[in-house]
């Protein structure tokens, strides 16, 4: 690695709403489709495929899926340089964007911690800039998915404020205020996951390990969902996660969704339990950003109206009265999607920024 150089709106309530989103940001020119913005290509990286596809006008193409060389910093970073550049066949390339499972320095490009890809003190936006000769920006995966979400298919900015929460094997975040990325001081907001639900009174004393106990991650993320699984099969060996458990010797969060969206009750009271510390989460985020909407994603956000439902009912109960009013709390609506999308849109609205203060390439 060191081998690179550098819920419910109603205007007679105060709860949140389900309702429509307010907040239009079409007044932030730089997040605007520009039929001169040229060819701009985002890129979304996971633990085992690489997406890639290309913007033009805002719209975004086909994505090319390609499976994650995680056999070195080097392999990596040329799979990129290689995937990019048959993407672009040729074509000029105004600008890429690329979104990884890490913690990053924006301003820099430097991935500053990365647990599952060879990348962790990388600077990225420097080793590709320098293979590529174009602008590259380089963010975190969700927090290129909530700008994703924050936008239509059009590529046209429709919310304003906009908090993401990303449900998988552990809990992301991704936050958009005034229609941009926030990043805080250091690029590293946006760990929600890492927000308490839940804590003794008595607060003990923190392992040195992630996630914390009492954390979002630590009890509402899918691996959670397993342990509820489990459980849940123990208890009731007659329900479809009992027989489940019976017939191959494990059951995961995966047979709750499917058999709670087939009406397995036992299903249902385990994700029911999952959804409402969701709620919680859902929210701090609601009393400590006052968004237009919140966004549950991630592969738990599957399970639909199982999960929603019950997550807007905890938020509002736990949403102090006054906070939130405008706020809708909805599932993602970009899919798998959402990382290579938010990819390419937050390259179109660093171009004019990466313009105007004249970085060299």
């Amino acid at each position: 690695m060191h081998s690179y150089a550098p819920p419910m709106r109603s205007s007679q309530s105060d709860e949140p709403t389900g309702g429509r989103a307010r907040g239009s940001a079409s007044r932030h020119s730089v997040s605007q489709p520009n039929g001169s913005d040229g060819l701009i290509i985002g890129v979304d990286v996971g633990g085992t495929k690489v997406s890639v596809a290309a913007m033009r006008d805002g719209r975004v193409g086909a994505p090319q899926l390609r499976p994650t060389d995680l056999s070195s910093t080097e392999h990596l970073v040329a799979q990129f340089v290689s995937d990019i550049r048959e993407l672009a066949a040729g074509e000029q390339i105004a600008a890429v964007g690329i979104g990884i499972p890490s913690v990053v320095e924006f301003a820099t490009g430097r991935v500053r911690s990365s647990v599952n890809i060879p990348l962790r003190d990388v600077p990225l936006r420097q080793v590709l800039e320098r293979e590529l000769s174009v602008p590259v920006f380089v963010d975190n995966d969700a927090t290129v998915a909530a700008l994703a979400e924050a936008h239509d298919e059009q590529g046209r900015l429709n919310v304003e404020h906009l908090v993401m929460l990303t449900i998988g094997t552990g809990v992301g975040g991704g936050i958009v205020i005034g229609g941009r990325p926030y990043r805080g001081a250091t690029g590293a907001a946006g760990e929600l996951g890492h927000t308490l639900i839940g804590i003794a009174h008595d607060v003990p004393t923190a392992e040195k390990t992630f996630p914390k106990a009492g954390s979002l991650e630590a009890l509402a993320a899918g691996s959670e969902l397993d342990r509820l699984a489990l459980d849940a099969a123990k208890a009731n060996p007659d329900s479809a996660l009992g027989q489940a458990l019976a017939e191959r010797g494990v059951v995961t969060g995966t047979d709750v969704v499917r058999a709670a969206n087939a009406g397995d009750a036992t299903a249902r009271a385990a994700l029911h339990t999952l959804a409402r510390r969701v709620g919680i989460g859902v929210a701090n985020v609601i009393n400590t950003f006052d968004p237009n909407v919140v966004v549950i994603g991630g592969g738990v956000s599957a399970a639909g109206d199982l999960l929603l439902i019950p997550a807007q009912e905890a938020a509002r109960e736990y949403i102090l009265t006054g906070v939130g009013t405008q706020t809708e709390i909805r599932l993602a609506r970009s899919g798998p999607e959402a990382g290579v999308r938010g990819a390419a849109l937050l390259a179109r609205s660093e171009l004019g920024v990466h313009h105007d203060r004249g970085v060299a390439k």
